[in-house]
């Protein structure tokens, strides 16, 4: 079993914009897809992105769309998460993870992690 490490995450400005980082505890990610989630207090676990490794199609929850870019690296050693105009309800612990499954329907686009399996996760916080 192939552990995902988030990084990235801390205290951001509101307006300001933070980077995410994934990276798997061996030498590269295995599987299709990855992709992130976010919880914040009291919520539930949300989806945000994701991208497939093979083809790089990637995948945005509409709260995020056109404020977040999901990447890889060539080597498929990291997957980045940048997101712009942070707003607070942005915050929370975000967590990269397997993507079982996506799908497009009436335009929203969302994606699964069926197995559940989820990391420490990365804490980011908005100030206003």
């Amino acid at each position: 079993q192939v552990e995902l490490v988030e990084s990235g995450g801390g205290l951001v400005q509101a307006g300001d914009s933070l980077r995410l980082s994934c990276t798997p505890s061996g030498n590269t990610f295995s599987g299709q897809a990855k992709g992130w989630w976010r919880q914040a207090p009291g919520k539930e676990r949300e989806f945000v992105a994701a991208i497939s490794l093979t083809t790089r199609t990637t995948y945005y929850a509409d709260s995020v769309k056109g404020r977040c870019t999901i990447f890889r690296d060539n080597a498929k050693t990291t997957m980045s998460l940048r997101m712009t105009n942070v707003g607070p309800d942005d915050a929370g612990v975000y967590y990269c993870a397997d993507v079982s499954s996506c799908a497009v329907k009436g335009g929203i686009e969302t994606c699964n992690n069926d197995r559940e399996i989820w990391g420490q996760g990365t804490l980011v916080t908005v100030s206003s």
